[in-house]
């Protein structure tokens, strides 16, 4: 049996950048010696087991098989026999197909340390089209290395594996994962632009263009900030109400990212024209935002619209905002209830006190 470390640990190592996570795989071996030595099997897909005591995965080296289409489409075999090169061979880019031994030895059967010299992103074998996450994957790599171009090789056998129709059975949770992790990345933007140059993007994303309002709002928001939600609706804030309904709907983006994408898009037309002397009006905008019951979301609103536009009226429409939902959050609701006051007698007498307490900070 022999134990190895494998994938991104090491091409992380050679580029000299940290280690978020180790893999390993284990050859020579069968399901029944990991179990005897402590090791707990997870997934049913293939022999996959985890460390008793760091909980890292080790995996026994296999071989796959494409029968069908899609990313599930797979036959593994996993068996002693199987040899590292043989693994490594299944993986999606040489730089990602190699191992490092328990004597610190780099095995590179495929080119990976001479690509990461040339900052190339090249598959390792044809086997890379049977796979269409590996179009998503190698994207996210692009956003992660920036300075790494895609293989004319390669480029072209994307391509044609979005011509054969494989991008079109990816299923919704794939593309939303590798999207939000592209998402963390230093070059979000060219996730996107990977997608075209492949023409996969047309597909998988028909509202956004590259080169498009939405690539350049990310890009913007990108420097300002890495959290993925304000990037993300940064991304869609361009987009029409309808269509990011539609593509949040299709890959079932999670309720925050929706929420925050829909208003910031909805409201920055008002935002942009709004009157920080009308009372009335800041009222009204900031009712828009629900920024009373959701003062946190209100607050990534305001935060995305002011890295749009780095303006000086931004910096004081913000100010006058926050500064009167302070005061709009403090107006008490207790003579209104002491006067009997309901339904819509109610709304005016709040809503009119909270118009005087904004009018008195406008003073």
């Amino acid at each position: 049996m022999n134990i190895y470390l494998v994938g991104g640990a090491v091409r992380d190592v050679l580029l000299g950048r940290p280690v978020k996570e180790r893999d390993w795989v284990v050859v020579g071996a069968t399901p029944e010696q990991l179990l005897q030595q402590g090791f707990k099997p997870v997934g049913k897909d293939f022999p996959v087991f985890l460390h008793p005591k760091t909980y890292e995965e080790y995996a026994l080296a296999r071989t796959e098989r494409k029968i069908n289409k899609g990313y599930k489409g797979f036959t593994f075999y996993a068996s002693p026999n199987v040899s590292l090169e043989e693994d490594l061979l299944r993986r999606d880019l040489t730089i990602n197909a190699m191992a490092k031994d328990t004597e610190g030895q780099i095995i590179d059967p495929y080119g990976g340390q001479k690509d990461l010299q040339a900052k190339c992103l090249r598959h390792v074998s044809d086997a890379f089209a049977e796979d269409p996450v590996r179009i998503l994957r190698l994207a996210r790599f692009s956003a992660k290395l920036v300075e790494f171009n895609v293989h004319a090789d390669t480029l072209q056998l994307m391509q044609k594996m979005v011509t054969a129709g494989e991008v079109d059975v990816l299923v919704p949770e794939r593309v939303w994962q590798e999207l939000v992790r592209a998402l963390t990345e230093e070059a979000p933007w060219r996730f996107f632009e990977v997608l075209k140059d492949a023409k996969a993007l047309s597909i998988l994303f028909p509202a956004i263009k590259s080169s498009s309002p939405s690539l350049k709002r990310l890009t913007t928001v990108a420097a300002l900030t890495d959290s993925p939600l304000l990037r993300f609706a940064a991304l869609l804030s361009p987009l029409k109400v309808d269509q990011i309904e539609d593509l949040c709907q299709h890959y079932r983006v999670p309720q925050s990212y929706k929420d925050l994408s829909l208003l910031v898009a909805r409201e920055y037309s008002h935002y942009m024209k709004l009157d920080i002397q009308n009372a009335s009006s800041i009222l009204q905008f900031l009712s828009a935002l629900d920024a009373i019951r959701r003062p946190s979301r209100f607050k990534k609103c305001l935060e995305l619209y002011n890295m749009f536009d780095r303006q000086q009226r931004s910096k004081e429409i913000n100010h006058v905002l926050r500064e009167s939902l302070k005061v709009v959050k403090n107006v008490s609701t207790k003579p209104f209830l002491v006067q009997e006051l309901k339904g819509l007698a109610f709304a005016k007498a709040l809503k009119k006190a909270r118009i005087d307490v904004i009018q008195e900070i406008l003073k």
